[in-house]
């Protein structure tokens, strides 16, 4: 697949990756920080874990339905247009929270965010794939990955600054967000994903994206479902073992940081090595031990130490998924693949929050990580009967 641009006099070569990876920073900063805030505000104020979960998946709600018009979206405004459209969603947002308390308005907002969040995600990490030569995949997706992973280890920092006032995080995230809208609107082209199926292709193609890399895919969902656990649930089990908040606002980046520091190795091994085999080992097992080893401990230490190991080895889930999927697929079906990609997000996004929270109202805080565990085992399991099948479904597809 092809991208076309109205734009003959932008240097394709370096801009756009570095614009990107600068999108994706600020991203991960609101993510980071919004998220985990919103969830010591609601257990502050006595919210049920049950519902602090539920209320927190609403974002991702509005990244479902994001994702569920992305696609068509992309082809008829463009990349340049749908990105500074979620930029602007997420700019104005923001500010918003801190100037109400009304759960119903932030359950509005959050959906606002999601959607947002939803078109800037889907516009860069498509954009990019399709500019990356299959030799240098892993290591740009990893790129990209370790920019969100940046602005994600960051944001629960701005915790910190809630004691010289709730407002003041919230507009520093805007005023980034101003400026990352200015720069995509001076510097970047407006480019478009090059049509390639017409109707009757287009019932068919979700349906052979499935069967070619069901297993790729399934990436994004574990990521989802990771990342809004620790976001919106770690919080209230850290208040609930007793650490305070900015312990937790200390201890959180860690899971960010690990992620950082392999997310390079990771992708620029599965470049030069077997991807899928990456992905199998790429996952932990030491989620099993974090409450074991903090429950009832002053000091969070030692349960820093097990999620910054965690994140390092899962944290490139989503962006080593979507090499994977690019190696299976023609560059016809990626968009669609994306879209499938950002849907799996969504739907491990609204599961995290959801269960996670009634897992540790009914059953106990530490089920939160044994629940983990067992999603990552599953993973690598059902890796070892995909090889054989995702070769001979390539040798089909290359024969329609």
């Amino acid at each position: 697949m092809t991208i076309t641009s109205n734009s003959s006099k932008f240097p394709i070569r370096l801009s756009p990756f570095f614009l990107l990876t600068m999108v994706i920073i600020i991203s991960g900063l609101s993510q980071g920080l919004l998220l985990p805030v919103l969830a010591i505000f609601m257990e502050e104020r006595g919210i049920p874990s049950s519902v602090n979960g539920m209320h927190a998946a609403a974002l991702y709600v509005g990244s479902f339905a994001m994702t569920l018009v992305a696609e068509r979206v992309l082809g008829r405004a463009g990349f340049k247009k749908l990105l500074i459209g979620g930029m602007v969603a997420v700019m104005i947002a923001l500010p918003i929270f801190p100037l109400v308390s009304n759960l119903s308005i932030w359950f509005v907002l959050r959906l606002i965010v999601g959607i947002g969040d939803s078109a800037i995600h889907f516009t860069s990490q498509l954009w990019l794939l399709l500019l990356s030569p299959k030799e240098r995949r892993g290591r740009n997706l990893s790129l990209y990955g370790m920019s969100y992973g940046l602005g994600f280890s960051f944001g629960p920092f701005g915790i910190r600054l809630l004691s010289y006032g709730q407002l003041l995080p919230f507009i520093l995230l805007s005023i980034l967000t101003a400026m990352g809208v200015l720069l995509v609107m001076v510097r970047m082209p407006n480019m478009y994903p090059e049509k390639v199926a017409g109707n009757a292709r287009e019932t068919r193609k979700y349906g052979r994206i499935y069967r070619l890399a069901w297993f790729a895919l399934f990436t994004p969902l574990l990521y989802g479902y990771m990342e809004s656990t620790m976001n919106s649930n770690f919080p209230i089990y850290g208040l609930r073992i007793g650490l305070s908040a900015e312990q937790i606002a200390t201890l959180l980046p860690f899971f960010g940081i690990g992620g950082l520091i392999l997310q390079l190795p990771l992708g620029m091994l599965s470049d030069r090595y077997n991807r899928k085999l990456v992905l199998m080992i790429a996952r932990s097992r030491w989620w099993s031990a974090v409450p074991y080893r903090s429950t009832g401990r002053k000091s969070f230490l030692e349960p820093a130490a097990v999620v910054h190991g965690s994140g390092g080895l899962v944290g490139s889930f989503f962006s080593l998924g979507l090499a994977y999927t690019a190696d299976i697929l023609p560059a016809g079906l990626l968009p669609a693949a994306n879209v499938i990609a950002s849907f799996h997000f969504c739907i491990g996004s609204i599961l995290g929050p959801n269960v996670g929270g009634a897992a540790m109202e009914f059953v106990g805080p530490g089920t939160l990580f044994v629940l983990l565990g067992s999603l990552y085992m599953i993973f690598t399991l059902a890796g070892f009967g995909f090889r054989k099948q995702s070769l001979e479904k390539n040798e089909n597809m290359n024969r329609l």
